[in-house]
């Protein structure tokens, strides 16, 4: 006999460990009610279909320690996990590799008998499903006006298809989100299907449409994004008709710039580029028109001139635009002063740098980039614009310049790449300055539950291999968990008993936590541990081990 084959497709004992004793247990007594019926139990998935308050649809992946999958419960959309699937693996393991082997797969015998059918008893087969399916009776009740009914008509129906569809009836929780993203899109494809025949309805429907999800996503859960997607695809639809149908282009630039400006999701950003075959060059012009006359309006603002200042969405929406038609003229300069206009922080200007120097203008970029520090010296610094400033000070050889601009940013905002650039400029003379700069610093604080000041030069410390120092703040201020650790792994060779406390620490955590990735790394941690001591103490360090989570059989298995 292949003892591989012989073995259970799913690993009950990784299954019951990520699920929990309590669903695992459910999860059982379904699968031995005899309330899953397996649909498929091929090589690559399993589905079935479980009953419960509900049938609910189940799809499982892997194999082993390793199962994936999902299932049409509230519970798996709340914890990624149910008891429906701990019954459908416990199925597809009781029906052996025998059911894998002749690919149990019910829709191929489902297909096999409908093809046995005639047209007339198909037909009445599909009515009864109408009767008893409104998604189904939907579409082929809009693909029947489609073909048969006059525009009035199918206009009226149409909207009311879409606002059925849209509606959320109150709020739309996150595992409702993908059904109700479903039935909008099973709606926005009946309207697409019929551009080329009624595209001078299908421009309103879409516009509907994109209007309805834009209102629906503030009573709904979408983690996911589905209403991006629609969204998208209503513009597209709504972009195919005015195809078709002749427009008169200023009138639709005024459309269409409204909603760009005036819309919350995004949905016609960067408009003039999308439709720009569309609206030609009278309706393009039109377009500029009216972002320029809006800009125009707009306040500028630069340096430390930004008291009471507030940036509307308007001026980044505007910049865009005209950058656009800037772009397209290829008028650098033009490009320039529409970033140049508001300048109220650092990014703003390492923006406007980054930008000169793309254009190969690398004296204007590196004039932005200074401009940028001192005329707002007083923020915090934006070590990306000082990245820049020094770079290019370097290449123009003012290298003190440079370092006086690292060290007062270093000053007032330490970090680990500002340490690195320091130690680059000015060598050890920086190195031994800035360690003794932070040094000072660690007298203002202790650390708190998320707070630990020390770090940053503990990690320097590190970086210079000055192990003994860094342990000493450790023990006095403390360090954050991840630290701890690559310290401890830097240092192993020379304070390996500092090693062993944090990496037991680290392996009691991960045991108590479970799971097998957790596991996973406590078994690796065991494993450099017996590195560090005698073998006799190794042991008696591993008989504790189990002794205290010798219930956690999965991190047992990875001692063995």
């Amino acid at each position: 006999m292949n003892r591989k084959n012989s073995r259970p497709r799913f690993d009950v004992d990784a299954l019951r460990d990520f699920v929990g004793d309590k669903v695992y247990s459910r999860g059982e007594v379904y699968w031995r009610d005899g309330l899953v019926e397996l649909l498929v139990n091929g090589p690559k998935r399993v589905l079935a279909q479980v009953a419960g308050t509900e049938d609910y649809r189940v799809e499982l992946m892997g194999r082993g320690e390793s199962v994936d999958g999902t299932c049409s419960c509230r519970a798996f959309g709340d914890w990624g996990y149910c008891k429906h699937l701990v019954a459908t693996a416990l199925a597809a393991n009781a029906a052996g590799s025998g059911a894998e082997a002749e690919s149990l797969d019910v829709f191929a015998g489902i297909r096999r008998y409908l093809n046995g059918k005639d047209i007339p008893t198909l037909v009445e087969m599909i009515m009864d499903c109408v009767g008893r399916d409104p998604v189904l009776f939907r579409r082929l009740e809009m693909a029947t006006l489609a073909t048969n009914g006059d525009e009035a008509t199918l206009e009226v129906r149409l909207g009311k298809m879409i606002d059925g569809a849209t509606a959320t009836n109150g709020f739309v929780d996150y595992s409702e989100a993908a059904d109700w993203a479903r039935g909008v899109d099973e709606a926005l494809e009946v309207i697409a299907v019929l551009t080329s025949k009624h595209a001078g309805i299908v421009i309103g429907l879409a516009m509907r449409a994109i209007d309805r999800i834009e209102s629906a996503i503030e009573d709904m859960d979408d983690s996911d994004g589905h209403s991006g997607t629609l969204l998208d695809r209503a513009r597209e639809i709504h972009r195919s008709a005015v195809r078709v149908v002749p427009c008169e282009p200023l009138s639709l630039a005024r459309d269409l710039f409204a909603r760009e400006m005036n819309g919350d999701y995004d949905t016609f950003a960067g408009a003039a580029g999308l439709y720009g075959d569309i609206l030609g060059e009278d309706g393009l012009a039109e377009y500029r028109r009216l972002a320029t006359e809006a800009w125009d309006k707009l306040p500028a603002t630069a340096g430390k001139n930004r008291t009471g200042l507030v940036v509307s969405g308007d001026h980044f929406g505007l910049q865009e635009i005209l950058d656009f038609f800037a772009e397209r003229d290829g008028d650098v300069e033009a490009r320039i002063a529409l970033r140049a206009k508001h300048l109220a922080s650092q990014r703003s200007y390492l923006q406007i740098a980054e930008f000169c120097l793309s254009q190969g203008r690398t004296d204007e970029a590196l004039r932005w980039s200074e401009d940028g520090l001192w005329m707002l010296e007083d923020d915090r610094p934006d070590e990306q614009l000082i990245a820049l400033a020094v770079d290019l000070l370097s290449k123009a050889g003012r290298d003190r310049d440079a370092e006086a601009h690292l060290w007062r940013a270093f000053e007032k905002a330490p970090s680990l790449e500002l340490y690195r650039r320091l130690c680059k400029a000015a060598g050890a003379a920086a190195r031994d300055k800035a360690i003794e700069r932070l040094q000072s610093r660690l007298t203002r604080g202790k650390a708190a539950a998320w707070h630990f000041p020390a770090d940053l030069l503990i990690s320097v410390l590190i970086e210079e291999k000055q192990f003994d120092k860094a342990w000493l703040n450790v023990h006095e201020y403390g360090a954050s968990e991840g630290l701890k650790q690559k310290l401890a792994q830097a240092s192993e060779a020379t304070h390996p008993r500092e090693a062993l406390k944090v990496y037991a620490a680290r392996v009691d955590q991960m045991a108590q936590l479970g799971g097998n990735g957790g596991y996973a790394e406590a078994a690796a941690l065991i494993g450099r541990m017996a590195r560090l001591r005698g073998a006799s103490e190794h042991a008696a360090y591993l008989t504790d081990v189990r002794a205290r989570f010798g219930r956690k059989r999965n991190f047992m298995k990875l001692l063995a």
